[in-house]
C-alpha cells in the first residue's frame, strides 16, 4: 500500500515509522518546511521530536505539494493539529484515496468536531479518524499498542486496518465516529486536571474519583452529541483517558503537574517543546457542552483555571464542595 502521512511530529513520524517496517507498505512522510523534511531524509530519524528513532529503509520524507503527493497515494494520514485540519481537508478535497486524521479536540471557535469540519469543507472525501491510548514514542519503538479505526465507511475503516494493524500495533474498527472523537478530545482537558491532582500531592484515592468522574463527563457529552455509550469504555474512552492522565508521557498530565507546583501556564507550555491539545481545546469543550445542556464540572474547572480565573488548590475545594448526588452517567 502507498501511505502518504501529512505532518512530520511526533505522532505523525511515529506512524510513518510503524507502517514503513511492513514490507507490504510504501510510506512517505510530507514535512511543511524543506530543510525539516532534507534533515531527516539525510539523518534517517526525526531528531526533533523522537531522537534516537531510526527510519526503516521503505520510509521517505519530502516536502513540496502535498496535494500532489496525496493524488497518488492509497492511504492519506493526516498528522496536523486540530489548528491546521481545516486548510489540509480543503487542499485535499478532491482526493480519492481514504483519508484519515489523527488531531483530537473540538475545533476553536467552530467548537466542530473533526469529521464535522469534513462535513462542512470536503463532504466527499471517504475519511475517518485514528485515534486511541497511545504515546507517539512507545509506537515508534514498536511496543505493544491498540488503536480504534473509526469511520462511517467501511472501505476507510478497512485501508487503517491494513495499513496499521501488526504484531505489537492492533487496530479495531469502529463505526461510531462521534464517540470516539469525543473521547479524544475531553481525555486532553482531564488529563490536565489530573496531573493538578497529582501535583498538589492529593492522593491515590483523590486521582481514582477525578478520572473516574471524569469518564462521567465524557460519556454525558458523548451520548448529547450521538454516541454510543459503549464506546466510552473502549479504547477511545477509559482507555486514552486513563493512559493520558496517568502516563508519564502525557503532555496534558505534564501541564497539571506544573501549574500544581506555581508555574504560569505560559511558562507550563513553554517547557513541553511540544503541543499540550487540552489546553487549546478545553475552552472549546466546556462551550460544546454547555451548548448541549450538559454538566462539565471538573472540565469547567480546567478552564478556570487555564483562564487565570482560579488559584489551582480552589479549583479542588470547589469540586469536592459541590451538592451531594446520585452516582450516574
Amino acid at each position: 500500500m502507498k501511505i502518504v502521512v501529512l505532518g512530520a511530529g511526533a505522532w505523525g513520524t511515529a506512524l510513518a515509522v510503524s507502517a514503513a517496517h511492513a514490507s507490504a507498505h510504501a510510506v512517505t512522510l510530507w514535512a511543511r518546511d524543506a530543510q525539516q523534511a532534507a534533515t531527516m531524509q539525510a539523518a534517517r530519524c526525526n531528531q526533533r521530536y523522537l531522537p534516537g528513532v531510526a527510519f526503516p529503509p521503505a520510509l521517505q520524507v519530502v516536502a513540496g505539494d502535498a496535494r500532489a503527493l496525496a493524488a497518488g497515494a492509497e492511504l492519506v494520514i493526516i498528522a496536523t493539529p486540530m489548528a491546521a485540519l481545516r486548510d489540509m481537508l480543503q487542499l485535499l478535497a478532491g482526493c480519492q484515496a481514504p483519508i484519515a486524521w489523527l488531531c483530537k479536540g473540538f475545533e476553536a471557535g467552530t467548537g466542530l468536531m473533526a469529521h464535522e469540519v469534513c462535513a462542512q469543507v470536503a463532504p466527499q472525501l471517504a475519511s475517518g479518524v485514528l485515534s486511541g491510548p497511545s504515546f507517539a514514542l512507545e509506537v515508534a519503538r514498536a511496543q505493544p499498542t491498540a488503536l480504534v479505526a473509526a469511520s462511517a465507511r467501511e472501505r476507510v475503516r478497512e485501508a487503517l486496518v491494513a495499513a496499521f494493524h501488526g504484531h505489537m500495533l492492533r487496530v479495531y474498527a469502529s463505526d461510531d465516529i462521534v464517540g470516539v472523537e469525543v473521547g479524544g478530545a475531553v481525555k486532553n482537558v482531564l488529563a490536565i486536571a489530573t496531573g493538578l491532582c497529582d501535583g498538589l500531592q492529593l492522593g491515590l484515592n483523590a486521582r481514582a474519583a477525578l478520572i473516574t468522574r471524569g469518564l462521567a463527563e465524557m460519556t454525558r457529552l458523548g451520548l448529547a452529541l450521538g454516541a454510543r455509550p459503549d464506546t466510552f469504555m473502549g479504547l477511545s474512552g477509559l482507555g486514552d483517558l486513563v493512559l493520558t492522565a496517568t502516563g508519564d508521557l502525557s503532555r496534558n498530565r505534564r501541564v497539571g503537574l506544573l501549574l500544581a507546583g506555581g508555574q504560569t501556564l505560559q511558562q507550563a507550555v513553554a517547557s513541553l517543546g511540544h503541543v499540550a491539545e487540552g489546553v487549546y481545546s478545553a475552552r472549546t469543550v466546556v462551550q460544546r457542552a454547555r451548548a448541549a445542556g450538559v454538566e462539565m464540572p471538573i472540565a469547567e474547572c480546567v478552564v478556570a483555571l487555564l483562564d487565570g480565573r482560579l488559584r489551582a488548590a480552589d479549583a479542588v475545594a470547589l469540586l469536592m464542595e459541590r451538592e451531594p448526588t446520585v452516582e450516574r452517567h
